[in-house]
């Protein structure tokens, strides 16, 4: 029998990214959709990457795609609060990033939701695995435990 994730709290992340819910986040029940938690997480790892000059979405010759992500939820958010994603990198390995990844209500102490996500790096133009390149190794060893 598989245990149910527990909600982290803050102090198990190295660095959070915040972010504004939209209107269209919302869904008829009044929370943000489940679906939306992924573009969140997606948005902070991709910001973390571009800031730190390891990814021009345009240009970079190594791009990571995403071959895996979970997700658990514990709590709701909701448009028109912000969003805090906490962001820890599990597993830096040969052609591929593991992060962890929390989405806060600003000031929560445990998340509303808790995903894995997981980055192959491929060459852009042949979709093959490249090794991760050193720019977002160096960006990303920081965030890990």
């Amino acid at each position: 029998m598989t245990t149910r994730p527990v909600a982290a709290r803050r102090d198990e992340f190295r660095h959070f990214i915040a972010l504004s819910t939209r209107w269209s986040d919302n869904d008829a029940y009044g929370h943000v959709n489940n679906a939306i938690y992924h573009h969140y997480f997606d948005a902070a790892v991709n910001r973390v990457l571009i800031e730190g000059g390891a990814l021009d979405p345009v240009n970079s010759l190594e791009i990571g795609l995403v071959v895996e992500s979970t997700c658990s939820w514990f709590s709701s958010l909701k448009y028109p609060d912000d969003v805090e994603i906490g962001m820890r990198v599990e597993r830096i390995g040969q052609s591929s990033v593991t992060y962890r990844l929390g989405a806060f209500a600003p000031s929560a102490a445990s998340c509303a939701a808790l995903a894995l996500y997981t980055h192959v790096y491929v060459n852009r133009q042949t979709n093959r695995p490249v090794k991760v390149p050193e720019a977002v190794r160096r960006i990303l060893a920081p965030l890990q435990p």
